[in-house]
């Protein structure tokens, strides 16, 4: 399978002040670092390789999961450096690592899909980009795209309209070309998916499983519960 990027530096403020001194990657769930059930599921769903990307405390990270081996997994690191290159610039940073494709995810995101079929319409769409999106109705978070007869019409976070039923699910699949029309500084990855849009180069993969998040205080005890019931 591709590589998955994960995208691990944001500063989390709202899970304050749990990651004042720790990242949000490494809060506790369950009785682990969050990011240790994230890595192990995407082995369980055939990753094998993922690239880190971290800032905010992102040494702490390197140091509880280092080279990925006792999760199955061979993991690598990007560093933003000396300021925040934001959710894309972060993955334009981490490019030379990541090749010409690649999945992506985000660091605060529990994900339970099939992403072997995720890869699979990505590649079959030859298109730049592949976001999946889950039918939310506004129940798990706002829903922020319009998707209908398999195609995404509008996304826009923060900005909602009743046509918007659906969400980001939060896995991604995108091209190293995707990112050549960014400009220079950081930079958002909602511009990369609304430039892929107007271009007509975005797929679209629909999820019939709820997504989970540990960026709130809510998201992580709907998270708990759920691995608590022994789901992984």
């Amino acid at each position: 399978m591709l590589s998955l990027a994960i995208l691990a530096g944001g500063l989390a403020k709202r899970l304050r002040p749990l990651t004042e001194t720790v990242p949000k990657a490494l809060v506790p769930v369950a009785g682990e670092p969050f990011i240790a059930h994230q890595l192990r599921l995407a082995r369980d769903r055939g990753i094998s390789r993922v690239v880190l990307c971290v800032a905010h405390l992102g040494e702490m990270i390197r140091d509880f999961v280092g080279d990925g081996g006792r999760f199955g997994l061979e993991v690598q690191y990007s560093f933003d450096g000396g300021q925040l290159l934001g959710t894309a610039g972060a993955v334009r940073n981490a490019l030379p690592l990541l090749g010409e494709a690649f999945l992506l995810m985000y660091g605060d995101s529990y994900l339970p899909c099939d992403y072997g079929a995720v890869e699979a319409a990505f590649q079959a769409s030859r298109k730049q980009g592949l976001m999946t999106v889950f039918h939310n109705q506004g129940q798990w978070d706002a829903s922020n795209v319009e998707f209908r007869d398999g195609r995404i019409l509008v996304y826009a976070k923060g900005r909602p309209n009743p046509g918007m039923q659906y969400i980001d699910y939060g896995l991604g699949a995108l091209r190293a070309s995707a990112f050549e029309h960014l400009p220079e500084g950081p930079c958002d990855l909602t511009s990369v998916y609304q430039d892929l849009v107007a271009r007509g180069e975005l797929a679209a993969f629909e999820v019939s499983e709820r997504f989970y998040e540990i960026g709130s205080f809510e998201g992580l005890a709907a998270l708990e519960e759920r691995l608590a019931r022994g789901n992984p």
